[in-house]
């Protein structure tokens, strides 16, 4: 594999996760769906670019071309850039800026300094003082609200709004997202149908070719790198 992924930090304010990427060649990857909106940067070829990205609702085969830095954060649930709608940025509709030679970035109108994997937390903070980051308690009670006592329709909306999907479709990729990373730890298909509560195999291999872009088995046999800031290695043989 010619690429190192590392989580950065946790959970932290507004922000879930910070990771970084370091690719050292031509690497192919599983991009996952996924639930959590956020900010990625990207060093190729020289070049810098900022892309706020949306959730994604598919897995896409996709590949790094060279040599290229990569680092980035996943917002907390709920919490969203006001000028860049969820919704609008979904499956890879990426707002992107570049970045000029002295460091810095226009959104909207300001100049901002690039981040580092240790200082994005201040940018993030930044960018809600500035009031471009906006949070939506509502959506993290939905999140954890299993029997949906919470979902009338106005709630559904609050979080489509802050997520850029629906809040069945966000659980159906968290869902996905764990069972593979229970078949990367070696359990078997059959427990993972049964701790995940896919009604049969053949539902949770549908789910897992279109959500995470292997079925259970390939998951369990490929070596493949499944995303650019989450690794699910497989296990030792």
């Amino acid at each position: 594999m010619a690429i190192t992924v590392a989580t950065q930090s946790g959970p932290v304010g507004r922000i879930e996760r910070v990771w970084s990427s370091l690719c050292t060649g031509p690497t192919p990857f599983m991009s996952l769906a996924a639930v959590h909106v956020g900010v990625a940067f990207t060093r190729f070829e020289g070049e810098t670019i900022v892309s706020f990205r949306g959730p994604e609702t598919r897995a896409t085969a996709m590949e790094v071309p060279g040599e290229a830095e990569f680092f980035g954060v996943e917002l907390r649930l709920g919490a969203f850039m006001r000028p860049f709608r969820p919704a609008t940025l979904a499956n890879q509709q990426d707002v992107t800026l570049p970045v000029a030679r002295n460091g810095r970035f226009d959104l909207l109108g300001d100049s901002w300094e690039l981040p580092t994997p240790e200082n994005v937390d201040v940018f993030v903070s930044r960018l809600e003082r500035a009031g471009l980051l906006a949070y939506d308690p509502v959506v993290e009670d939905l999140w954890h609200d299993p029997r949906g006592q919470l979902a009338r329709r106005t709630s559904q909306e609050r979080f489509r709004n802050a997520v850029g999907i629906p809040r069945r479709t966000a659980l159906h990729i968290a869902r996905a997202r764990a069972a593979a990373v229970r078949l990367r730890a070696g359990a078997s298909i059959a427990e993972v149908t049964h701790a995940e509560g896919y009604f049969d195999q053949a539902h949770l291999t549908r789910t897992m070719r279109q959500l995470v872009g292997y079925t259970p088995a390939e998951l369990i046999r490929t070596d493949r790198l499944l995303d650019l800031d989450v690794i699910l290695e497989a296990p030792a043989a």
